[in-house]
């Protein structure tokens, strides 16, 4: 069987020269691919003894990409009109029909009722999609499919925040691996671990699982339900603009846990979805208010990651 190309990358690409410009302005259709730099958890090694595999981190670890000669960050464009065309935002529905057709490692995990992707713009060092596989729900926004006044709704939102936990652990444990080595609440954990003779009982150390969000967009830019299980540190190339950052860092970016939500609320108004979007960038570490001054915000973002990894 022929694999699949991942339909996110396809859309209208023999148009792509003229339309580089407004692309960049749209959500989710530039990744930059960098060199890590020399301190980031994908360019050290804590030990000189060989690891074991580990085949979840293998499934997580980003294919390798072709990096420019002079080490610079290489772009890649997939070109689309604004709104993004139908083709793209109906990208996700071959996971759930076809998941078979898809190179190995794309999906992380399959149950009887998700899917479970990486991300393929990441927003941050650890970035899930978790696609429900029930042909009643996938096509819906999440207010439609978790309004509680139908019993069958209640259910599958139960449902998924069961299986979003079960994937919030997966993804926790991965974040652990990544950043505990230079976890200072990781150090004697780490110690025993590679010591000659490790404990049967290992020390304990720091608990990533709070550091996991699971939640969904107040309006999703694709059309297939989805939830995103990600880290907190928004640490990724792929975090490109404003709406980018705004969306996973304002009350856009709703808990799953918040859900069946309250009459009152009125984050399904569109003016107030456009409000959050457009509004003043916050640090999420420190509450730092950045206004509209991305580059700078990009420039703390660094510094914050550097310091919550050494907590």
């Amino acid at each position: 069987m022929s694999k699949n190309k991942d339909p996110r990358e396809s859309a209208n690409e023999s148009d792509e020269g003229a339309r580089v410009a407004e692309a960049q302005q749209n959500d989710d259709l530039l990744v930059a691919t960098e060199p890590p730099d020399k301190g980031s958890p994908e360019s050290r090694t804590t030990s000189s003894t060989p690891r074991k595999r580990n085949a979840f981190s293998e499934l997580m670890a980003a294919k390798p990409k072709q990096q420019k000669s002079d080490g610079q960050a290489s772009i890649h464009v997939v070109a689309a009109s604004k709104p993004a065309p139908e083709s793209f935002r109906s990208g996700l529905l071959a996971y759930i029909t076809n998941p078979s057709s898809f190179p190995s490692g794309t999906i992380i995990r399959e149950t009887e009722h998700t899917i479970l992707i990486r991300d393929l713009y990441p927003k941050a060092l650890i970035h899930l999609l978790m696609l429900p596989k029930d042909t009643g729900f996938y096509s819906l926004t999440p207010f439609e499919a978790f309004n509680p006044e139908e019993d069958k709704n209640a259910a599958f939102l139960e449902l998924m925040k069961s299986e979003a936990a079960s994937a919030a652990d997966l993804a926790a444990s991965e974040l652990s691996r990544l950043v505990s080595p230079y976890s200072a609440t990781c150090n004697t954990r780490n110690e025993a671990l590679n010591s000659d003779d490790p404990p049967d009982e290992l020390p304990p150390a720091r608990d990533f699982l709070p550091d996991i969000l699971i939640g969904v967009h107040a309006q999703p830019s694709m059309n297939t339900l989805h939830i995103h299980i990600i880290s907190c540190d928004m640490y990724s190339a792929a975090l490109k603009h404003k709406k980018h950052y705004n969306s996973f860092n304002t009350n856009f970016f709703i808990s799953l846990e918040d859900f069946p939500l309250m009459e009152e609320d009125n984050l399904m108004d569109a003016r107030e979805q456009e409000n959050l979007i457009k509004g003043d960038m916050r640090c999420w570490r420190c509450g730092r208010n950045f206004g509209n001054k991305f580059k700078q915000l990009k420039d703390h973002l660094q510094e914050e990651y550097e310091a919550w990894r050494k907590i």
